[in-house]
């Protein structure tokens, strides 16, 4: 990417401090209670959900470790993943997404209106993702998004849609826990999910030589409802406290997924999780490679508090939006400079 546009400079109260609080306060959650063929206590699964609960509450941010997803898958999806990056910039663009061809190569994404100091490949988890043909509620019309895949390496494609599998998994595990610290039943949110157009991003951020000035991600808060980050052990994403505003670095855990609470969690739970901002550092020596899957609904999806979470003490404090004109408009400040602040979820919060 050469020498720094200034495109991809901050502003100064958003620029990166290079020394660091580094995150003991992000929690770690070991999930083999859900995963254990023995009989698990019900204190300990109790315990379990407490924990998830606590998580979602204090920090939108937690790690979990024996989460039953293959190693191995990782290990692939990775060396794909640095193959694929590792081509000529004429390579990769051969699957460059655009406005109607949504998944994909990108590497000039905006966040908050300054370019990130990143790469990107992006596929749907599921293939075609059937959606609206427009925002229309009477059009019955449908089309199909169907991802790019690139030529190199071979095993690309069916490497990415075996890890998409094994993400889906662990997102219901998760959402049946979540679910269940809210006093709902465990499937809850399972059926918002039927025609999901949930995807898979994978990041490449190279070396920056000004690490002081550039993000590979700015600030910003995940708008889908669950968001399961796989990352390096260069590490990077900081996470800002709820106490006090303040920016931790999450430590890299071994083998470890990250978890966050995304907007649509945070209507639906009425504000009892809250969806939190987040950022990526890069660094003048080291490359980093991460892998977020974003769990969506359906673009028909209308996301309003859960009824079962309002009533006259505590009212629903946001109107219903719906889901696919929510995200299409956030996703045009991704080829171009908005005048405006991207649409946000506090835009439909009901005034008290």
């Amino acid at each position: 990417m050469g020498e720094v546009d200034p495109a991809f400079i901050q502003e100064p109260e958003h620029r990166p401090k290079i020394s660091y609080i580094e995150g003991k306060g992000v929690p770690l959650i070991d999930l083999s209670p859900i995963l254990s063929s023995n009989n698990v206590s019900a204190i300990e699964f109790e315990g379990l959900v407490k924990e998830v609960g606590d998580a979602c509450k204090e920090w939108g941010f937690f790690q979990v470790i024996n989460h039953g997803v293959p190693l191995e898958k990782r290990e692939k999806i990775d060396g794909a993943s640095r193959k694929f990056f590792a081509q000529s910039l004429e390579e990769k663009r051969k699957v460059r997404r655009n406005e109607k061809k949504v998944t994909g190569y990108y590497d000039t994404e905006h966040t908050k209106n300054v370019r990130d100091w990143k790469e990107v490949f992006d596929f749907a988890v599921e293939e075609p993702t059937i959606v609206p043909a427009s925002h229309e509620p009477d059009d019955k019309e449908v089309i199909e998004w169907n991802n790019q895949w690139p030529d190199y390496p071979p095993e690309f494609r069916e490497t990415c849609q075996d890890y998409g599998q094994e993400m889906v998994k662990l997102a219901y595990k998760l959402l049946g826990l979540i679910a269940l610290s809210l006093d709902l039943p465990a499937d809850r949110f399972h059926g918002f999910f039927k025609d999901q157009t949930s995807f898979i991003r994978l990041n490449h951020y190279p070396p920056c030589p000004t690490p002081e000035l550039a993000l590979g991600v700015g600030r910003h808060k995940d708008a889908g409802a669950l968001t399961i980050l796989a990352q390096d052990d260069v590490g990077g994403l900081e996470v800002k406290q709820k106490t006090d505003g303040e920016w931790v670095r999450v430590k890299p855990t071994p083998d470890a997924y990250i978890i966050n609470v995304g907007d649509i969690i945070q209507v639906w739970s009425n504000d009892t999780y809250e969806s939190v901002e987040h950022r990526v550092i890069v660094n003048s020596e080291r490359e980093r490679y991460s892998y977020p899957f974003f769990l969506l609904p359906p673009l028909s999806t209308m996301v309003e508090p859960l009824e079962e979470l309002t009533n006259k003490k505590n009212p629903a404090k946001y109107r219903a939006y719906n889901w696919g004109e929510f995200i299409s408009n956030r996703s045009q400040s991704n080829f171009q400079k908005q005048k405006v602040e991207n649409l946000q979820i506090s835009d439909f919060k009901i005034s008290e």
